[in-house]
């Protein structure tokens, strides 16, 4: 779906601005996954889910070693879209990715 907006020139707004907001309260609604939020956003799962906390609009989890489950199933879905579209790493790539940030 394309939706074109025509809004005043003196406007404070930028596009990206608009998209931000825009996923915010879609995600708030429910009707947008974490995930494709973040993707109208044109924002990384993690940076978007931080504004959502900087925000108070989640609760980061308690313990900062929990990764949320809304971070979890995001990370799958996007890994699932990966290899619905053919981008497929070798096993030995992953773990070295996993070794380097040790």
């Amino acid at each position: 779906m394309q939706i074109t907006l025509n809004l005043p020139d003196n406007l404070p707004l930028t596009e990206a601005d608009v998209r931000l907001e825009l996923a915010i309260v879609l995600y708030q609604q429910h009707s947008l996954s974490l995930d494709r939020s973040a993707q109208l956003a044109v924002m990384s799962v993690d940076d978007f889910y931080q504004l959502l906390i900087d925000r108070h609009i989640v609760t980061p989890p308690a313990d900062p070693d929990d990764e949320p489950a809304e971070l979890v199933l995001a990370s799958l879905r996007n890994s699932l879209q990966q290899i619905k579209e053919g981008k497929l790493h070798p096993i030995a790539e992953l773990w070295e990715a996993v070794i380097d940030r040790v």
